[in-house]
């Protein structure tokens, strides 16, 4: 199971790709692990070795997709935490020794190891036969699928947690070759689509899962339930009044307490302020409206019906969402 992973389309063919496959220049390989991965340190186990790298890269939606090795023995530390990426690193062949709490944890074929690397200090090394299927996840994306299926976005006591997950038979393993399998069959559809958008949750949903049970992290029935009524009143109102972006101050006074009372429940139950979840939902009205308005409705007219005057910063705050601009979103809709 994904021994082929990014080599064989759908029908057993040798899968297209785009760009270099394979590189020994560490300057090239380096440029490319910061371009999927973030910014990090690698040395080599042995001093003058030269890489022989695998990199092939596909997305599904704002999850990155890689299949790469090395192909030398290497250690990696200093992770970027501003990049505000998770790692899931899913070995294939050989054997790689990651650190976690405690001290450190080894991955053979078929294991999995995660890492949310704006939360945590993380160092590995890496075998010279390694070989690794991996992920890169967005912070955001995961805290978004926590929201959406959970209710409230967990605390430390996850993203912290540096952990082995999944086995050969498991069913992250089953679904990650489901997920290849499927963006290797998508022919020619437009990147960014909804084929790539289902597989994007299924994958950060089915990651928060295995995630929380190994690291004793309990998701459902948990903090929504908990959650007193003045913080779900204000989450309707919110909902229900995004495109007007309802002042916090006068959401407070409609549930009946102050705005501090009102910020404090937001953190302890949410996990973030009642300014950042009026913007989330902002910001997914939006893109809903981005795909679903008439034709001739353009990016500006419809930024400017939901109040988003600067158009700049906008885009920035959107594609650090959703992984593209809103000029990508609405040319899909046309």
């Amino acid at each position: 199971m994904l021994e082929d992973a990014l080599l064989l389309d759908a029908t057993g063919a040798p899968a297209r790709h785009r760009g270099r496959t394979r590189s020994r220049d560490w300057d090239e390989v380096e440029e490319f692990c910061r371009q999927v991965y973030m910014p990090y340190r690698v040395r080599p186990l042995e001093r003058g070795a030269r890489p022989d790298a695998t990199m092939i890269p596909a997305r599904a939606g704002r999850v990155t997709m890689t299949r790469f090795s090395y192909g030398t023995g290497i250690h990696l530390d200093r992770f970027d935490p501003a990049a505000g990426n998770i790692l899931v690193l899913n070995t294939l062949q050989g054997a790689l020794r990651h650190q976690c709490d405690g001290g450190s944890v080894a991955t053979g074929a078929g294991e999995s190891f995660v890492v949310d690397c704006s939360r945590a200090e993380y160092w590995l090394d890496g075998g010279p036969d390694h070989m690794q299927f991996n992920l890169t996840i967005p912070h955001a994306a995961m805290e978004e699928t926590a929201r959406r299926w959970f209710g409230f976005v967990p605390d430390d006591a996850l993203w912290a947690a540096r952990v082995k997950i999944g086995g050969p038979q498991s069913a992250w393993a089953r679904l990650l070759d489901y997920a290849v399998r499927t963006l290797a069959g998508a022919g020619d559809r437009p990147p960014g689509g909804a084929l790539e958008r289902h597989l994007e949750e299924t994958i950060c949903l089915e990651l928060l899962r295995e995630w929380a049970a190994t690291a004793g992290v309990r998701l459902d029935g948990g903090a929504r339930a908990a959650a007193p009524g003045y913080v779900r009143r204000a989450e309707e109102i919110m909902e229900a009044e995004a495109r007007e972006a309802p002042v916090i101050g006068d959401v407070a006074q409609r549930v009946g307490v102050s705005a501090r009372t009102l910020s404090g429940g937001f953190r302890r139950f949410r996990g973030i302020s009642p300014r950042e979840f009026l913007a989330a939902r902002r910001l997914e009205g939006l893109r809903a409206e981005l795909e679903t308005a008439p034709p001739g409705r353009t990016v500006a007219e419809i930024a400017a019906d939901w109040g988003f005057g600067n158009f700049g910063a906008l885009a920035g705050r959107y594609r650090a969402r959703f992984g593209e601009l809103p000029s990508h979103t609405r040319a899909r809709a046309r």
